[in-house]
């Protein structure tokens, strides 16, 4: 259930393009930039969440990995530019990180 609701996190907001778009005065390759750091993030940060995972133990960082997922998710809700999203999106790729150790 968690790996298909984290690929649903993963591709709603290309579901979330236009109205966002209009709402934060995004252009296409500024809402490709933001999109796209997500994987930046999760590229750089999957390695060294698995060796916290090996350090804490599956079921505290899987936790971790939850909370924080879900803390970044709600924070998306009070984005109000382009730089807010760029760094929610950021922040999203290193809580998500790990989670398919």
């Amino acid at each position: 259930v968690c790996y298909f609701i984290a690929y649903l996190d993963r591709v709603n907001v290309g579901f979330a393009a236009l109205q966002m778009n209009k709402a934060l005065g995004l252009s296409a390759s500024a809402f490709g930039f933001g999109a796209g750091i997500f994987f930046i993030a999760y590229f750089f940060f999957e390695v060294p969440s698995n060796l916290l995972l090996e350090k804490f133990g599956a079921r505290r960082w899987i936790a971790r990995v939850m909370v924080s997922w879900g803390i970044v998710s709600l924070a998306s809700a009070f984005v109000v530019g382009p730089n807010s999203f760029y760094a929610l999106r950021f922040l999203l790729g290193v809580a998500e990180a790990g989670f398919f150790p």
